[in-house]
């Protein structure tokens, strides 16, 4: 279950759609690299984890590894899991440090309870909503992943799974299957106003009922701020949202700033030159 930057067009099976000519343009796709690199970073803010520790996650749908670089930037430990054999081999070629491990994640998730700390999946997890045998029923395959994912979750911790949903339905038949598999938690919608920027996180909670994460862009005009959805799937309507900030511009490097300060990282002062460009040196 290889992530995408964007919606994927369902022409086969990830590992049949993933072939080698297809995981190699992927990966080297500047712009999909810069995607998926932003993705990374707001799944793993939403996973609160403790900044005095390294921590063990879980990369579901790792693909070529792109999510992993982000957390290995960021000092901790995963493991990856993809279907697709081409895309695992690329990452091996660009030598991520994660482990990686080809497994179809609707047949279960093969590892011993407790062992993560969090899990992440970028674009990966509506892939299990296709029946692309006939022996596939995707409400088993999804009740599989999830029941099977919260064993494998340490108490207390939290899976972050952007995805990307067809419709209503499909929203609904995946959070129904999480909260039937033990989680609590609801949708976090980054930028619900803004066609392009907008992205759902499904934030799920192990074995306690957190507190849902704010979603960036959801704050109205008089101030007062947008409630997430949980586990539902109204339409909701938004207004006066801000779209995602261009990347390097002044408000984007604040807003890094910002979710770094939340984590508890030492970060510069702003300043009335924080993004300023500096002029060329001769």
């Amino acid at each position: 279950m290889a992530g995408s930057a964007r919606r994927p067009e369902h022409r086969g099976p990830p590992e049949l759609f993933y072939d080698e000519a297809e995981a190699r343009k992927y990966t080297q796709n500047s712009r999909v690299v810069q995607i998926q690199s932003q993705m990374s970073e707001r799944a793993v803010e939403l996973l609160g984890l403790p900044g005095d520790r390294p921590c063990l996650l879980l990369d579901v749908g790792c693909g070529s590894g792109l999510s992993g670089d982000y957390i290995s930037e960021e000092g901790h430990y995963w493991i990856g899991m993809d279907i697709s054999p081409a895309m695992l081999d690329v990452a091996v070629e660009r030598e991520v440090e994660g482990d990686l491990l080809l497994a179809d994640v609707g047949q279960g998730i093969p590892f011993r309870p407790g062992m993560f700390d969090g899990c992440i999946s970028i674009s990966a997890v509506q892939w299990l909503c296709n029946a692309d045998k006939k022996s596939h029923s995707p409400p088993k395959r999804l009740y599989r992943f999830f029941s099977t994912l919260y064993t494998a979750l340490a108490r207390g911790s939290r899976a972050v799974l952007q995805l990307y949903p067809e419709n209503s339905e499909q929203l609904e038949l995946i959070t129904a299957q999480a909260m039937r598999a033990g989680f609590t938690g609801g949708m976090v919608v980054d930028y619900p106003n803004s066609a392009k920027a907008k992205k759902f996180f499904l934030c799920l909670f192990v074995g306690t009922s957190g507190t849902l994460p704010k979603g960036l862009g959801t704050e109205c005009a008089d101030g007062e701020e947008m409630h997430q959805a949980k586990f539902t799937n109204e339409r909701t309507r938004f207004r006066n949202a801000k779209g995602k900030s261009v990347k390097k511009s002044r408000d984007w490097i604040l807003e890094k700033k910002e979710r770094r300060r939340r984590q508890g990282k030492e970060v510069r002062a702003d300043t009335k030159y924080t993004g300023r460009k500096r002029r060329p040196r001769f």
